[in-house]
This record gives structure tokens, sequence and C-alpha cells, in this order.
């Protein structure tokens, strides 16, 4: 993973510096708070609905355990003892002091971590599969490629202040994991009939106010070219990217109205212009670079291990972890394994700080000294022995954190919603709990399935609702909040936006619609092998629309 180097510590600790001054005008009143708020934004602090937020950048999701340690000292110190991990692989704090921010901040760089471009018009933080460089099904490691962009959109002068805020995500395997087709920026890493490495190019997507599936603009660009066509491709959005109306600012907006073939034209155009210059990657960089990246010496293939099968008869719960929780790995003898945060009544993606220190324990001991966020606001340990599982497994279990319930309809994605956040209309928590409840059965889960409920809190999507199979969406009505789902949504590589299925449902009817949507499939669904999403699909809305309603 990066490391800092020279410049990185010394910008770092400058920004802090700069930031402690802002803060400590701020609060002896020489600066208001419309001053102040440029340049909190620009060190990732919001102001939310009862307290500052500050929103901490964990790059394509990947950490160690001291990082992940130091997460759970500014949990303890300047909060009130949890974070919350989200879609964006990032974790926020929801209760720190403003005065007290700048000391946070201050310890997170002692760790090599910030807060920088994690908020404002600028290009966020570039994600990734959360299972890059262990998954058995990718082409290659995503993540160097998700560095480059990282190391060349930090601070990058043209693009600090673009019409609207900016999302890249990058998977390396044909399984999208990274959800990439809802970004402004979607790469697919793939090879070419002669096994060069390159990307196919989308654009445009995005969910919010105006839910876009990206375009693909080019099916096949050289891994050297992927910085300058990046760059043609912000600037023509830099250049023709409203600024006069937030709602229309997006990238997706602008590839809408102009139509994709056209906004290809020009960034072809651009990219031309400017591809055999500074920004050519030398592969020798590439590979410096990749290097950061490698696999442990020690992560070796090993020899099946005749106790697993064992212990998993012994035991149906730690089974069922196995069966939900681990994912294949590249390397023979090894899994990837998924921590749920989304233990059963509980709130999706947070995690107090007593649980990060033992994620981080057993990533020292067990799996390699590595922590992955996925964007489904769970945490991953990517390399882990199968031989180590239950070790693994029992450690959890005394810590809350052995859920089985990874895909599954309790493995909910939900913003803060309502209970926190200033934009919202609604609160998302205290539904999510209560659809967790509604389906807490294990048996339950698993004869159900595969199945994505997402819900956000208002219109901004926070909570990926367009793309869940079932997605929820907050809204307020007359003083009062209501519940609006759509179905059919889906974030992998055969994307598509949820369509709204009728009238919105109060707070205490929309877990009776969900259990209703869910029964519906069930009875419907051809075999126990047809996931909620591919009954949908065959079906349509009608089946469902009139379980609900009572008409199709």
């Amino acid at each position: 993973m990066y490391r800092y180097d020279e410049f990185d510590h010394e910008f770092v600790t400058a920004r802090v510096a700069q930031f402690r001054d802002q803060v400590g005008r701020r609060v002896s009143g020489e600066l208001t708070e419309d001053q102040f708020k440029p340049l909190r934004l620009m060190n990732g602090v919001y102001l939310q609905l009862h307290a500052y937020m500050l929103r901490v950048a964990v790059p394509y999701g990947t950490m160690n355990s001291a990082q992940m340690r130091m997460l759970a000292h500014v949990a303890r110190k300047y909060d009130r003892g949890y974070g919350h991990f989200t879609t964006r692989q990032n974790i926020q704090f929801n209760w720190p002091k403003l005065s007290e921010i700048p000391d946070a901040l201050a310890d997170l760089a002692s760790v090599e971590m910030h807060a920088i471009q994690t908020s404002g018009n600028c290009i966020r933080n570039v994600t990734a599969d959360h299972f890059a460089g262990a998954a058995e099904d990718e082409v290659a490691d995503p993540r160097p490629y998700a560095e480059i962009l990282r190391q060349w959109s930090s601070l990058h002068p043209e693009f600090v202040f673009l019409p609207r805020k900016f999302k890249v995500a990058v998977t390396g395997a044909e399984r999208d994991r990274a959800a990439i087709q809802v970004h402004d920026i979607g790469l697919h890493l793939k090879q070419d009939e002669n096994g060069r490495l390159g990307f196919a190019v989308y654009i445009g997507g995005g969910q919010g106010r105006t839910p876009m599936v990206a375009k693909k603009i080019r099916d096949f660009l050289p891994e050297e070219d992927l910085l300058s066509y990046s760059e043609a491709i912000l600037r023509v959005y830099n250049l023709n990217g409203r600024r006069d109306n937030k709602y229309k600012a997006r990238i997706k907006i602008l590839v809408h109205e102009t139509g994709a073939d056209e906004i290809s034209r020009q960034v072809e155009e651009e990219w031309e212009r400017i591809r055999h210059g500074a920004l050519k990657l030398p592969q020798g960089e590439v590979e410096r670079i990749r290097e950061y990246f490698a696999a442990p010496d020690s992560l070796k293939a090993l020899p099946p291990s005749p106790a697993l099968a064992i212990e998993r008869a012994r035991d149906p719960e730690f089974d069922a972890w196995v069966e939900r929780n681990t994912h294949p790995h590249r390397v023979p003898g090894h899994v990837s394994v998924t921590i749920s945060l989304k233990p059963i009544g509980g709130t999706p993606g947070d995690a107090t700080a007593e649980q990060m220190d033992i994620v981080a324990d057993l990533a020292e001991r067990l799996a390699f000294d590595e922590i992955r966020v996925s964007h489904e606001q769970n945490l991953i340990l990517p390399h882990v022995e199968v031989a180590n599982l239950k070790a693994v497994y029992d450690t959890l279990l005394a810590s809350g954190l052995a859920t089985a319930n990874a895909g599954l309809v309790t493995d909910i994605i939900a913003c803060p919603g309502l209970d926190y956040c200033a934009l919202a209309n609604a609160r998302s928590i205290p539904v999510a709990q209560r659809i967790s409840q509604r389906f807490g059965d294990t048996a339950r889960q698993r004869d159900i399935g595969d199945l994505k409920i997402k819900i956000s809190g208002c219109i901004n999507a926070c909570g990926h609702h367009h793309v869940g199979h079932i997605g929820i969406l907050g809204v307020e009505k007359k003083g009062e909040e209501f519940y609006q789902i759509s179905l059919g949504g889906s974030g992998d590589e055969n994307s598509s936006i949820g369509e709204i299925i009728g009238r919105g449902f109060s707070t205490e009817e929309i877990v009776d619609a969900v259990e209703t949507l869910v029964d519906t499939y069930i009875a419907r669904r051809e075999s126990p092998d047809e996931t909620f999403l591919a009954a949908y699909r065959r079906l349509g809305q009608a089946p469902f629309k009139e379980a609900l309603y009572g008409t199709a």
C-alpha cells in the first residue's frame, strides 16, 4: 500500500498546522461560519445536524493494523467511542469537538492518514474492489492504478474547484465489485488479445437526484495512457460542466445533455493533444508503484486443511459464516474474509473502538497486516489462511463481529440519515435496524439468498438506494417521514437503476412492505437458485406492485 514520502509528510503536517490556525480563528469568532465553511470542507469537516463531522480518507479502502488502531484511538479520544464506515471506503466520526479536530488530524498524520479531498468539489477518494490483489477472478490488482490516480488528482491545481464533486472507481475483475458504472469515471482493468493491460473507460454514471448508468466511451485504453485520458475527461467536464445549478453540475448531466458520442469526441480530441506529453506513464514507474502492493513473501500456496471440514460439521454457525463470509483467493489455501458490520438490529457500518482494535490485532496476527473497507460498509481481511479461519471466527464471535450475512437481506447499506445529516429528509438507521430484526432468523436469510437492500435518507443517495435490489428512499411529506421503494437496481457489471414501484410507505408500514416484496419473490421464484434480482427482471413490476397495492 502507499507510503508517504518526505514531501507527503511535510505537506500534511503543514496542512494540519494551517487548519489549526483556521479553527482557532473560527472558535474565537474571527471567522464566521460562512467564511469558515470552504476552509473546513478542504479538510474533510462537515457541519451535520447536531455537530461537526470528520471524514477520513482510506485510499482505495486499504489500510494496515497501525492505521486501524489509530482510527480506534480517534474514536475513543475525540468522538463517542465509534466510527462509521461509508460507501466511499472512508470512515466518518460524527461527534468530534471542532477545537480538537486539528489534534485528531495530527494523530492521523502520524500513521499516514488524512482528510484532504474527502469533501468539496474536487476528485474524491478513488475506490476499488475490496478483494483487489486477492480475488481469484481478477486480471490484475487495480490498486496500483488507483494509487497513480490518487497521486495525480491530489491537489491538482486545475481540478480543485470543479463544477461538482467527482468520483472514480477501478475494478480488475469481470465481476464488478466496485460499482464502476455508477461513478463519474469507471475503469475496468482488462487485457487485450495480446495480453497487454489497459482499461475499458466509462463516464457519466452516478446516483443522487438524477441517477444514471455510465456510458462506455472506450473499450480499451492502454495502461500508459491512464492519466492523460483521465485528464482529458476532466478538462472537458471542467470546461463545459454547469456551474449555475448544482443539481445539474455533475458530468452525468453533461454526458446526457450533450450526448455520449459528442463528449467522447471532445475527450478524444483533447487526449490526442496531450497524450504524448508528461502524463504518459513510464513502465518503470508503474512497476515501482506496483511493488508497494506486492503480496507478502510468506503468502504461499498451502495444501487443503482437513480440519476445516471437521470444524464446519461440528459447528453449524461457523459453517454458515464460512459459506457466506469467505471469498475465493487467488493463492490456494487462503480466502478473503468479510467482517460484517451489520449485526442484527445494529447500525450498518458502525464499529466501536474496541472492535477496530480487535480487527487490527487479527490483521496483524493472522491476515498479513492488511485490512480493507468495502463500499458495502463492511471490513475485509483479504488474506487469511484456511487453517486459521476458526481462530478468526472465534475472535470475531466474541466481539459481535461474526454475523454470517454477507450479501444477504440483513447486509443492508444505509446512510446516517436524519439522525445525523442536515441534508436528510428521513431517518435511515431505524428502518435498517427494524428490517434486520424482521429477517434476523439465519435459516430464513439463507432461504431468501442474495438480496441487496439499500437505504438513503434523502435524494442525494449516500445509501446507494438507486442500485439496491430493493431500494428505499426517505422523503418528507407534510412533516412526516415516508419511504419510497424502487426495485431492480444493481451496481454490478450489469448495472441498472431501480424502478419506483408506487406510492410511499409510512414509518410504520415500510418494514411490512419489504417483507411483502420478499414473500412475493419466494412464492414466484422458479427455484431456490433464482435470486431476487433475477426473478424481478424475469417477472417485471406487476406481481410485486399487486402484492403491495392490490392492483397490477
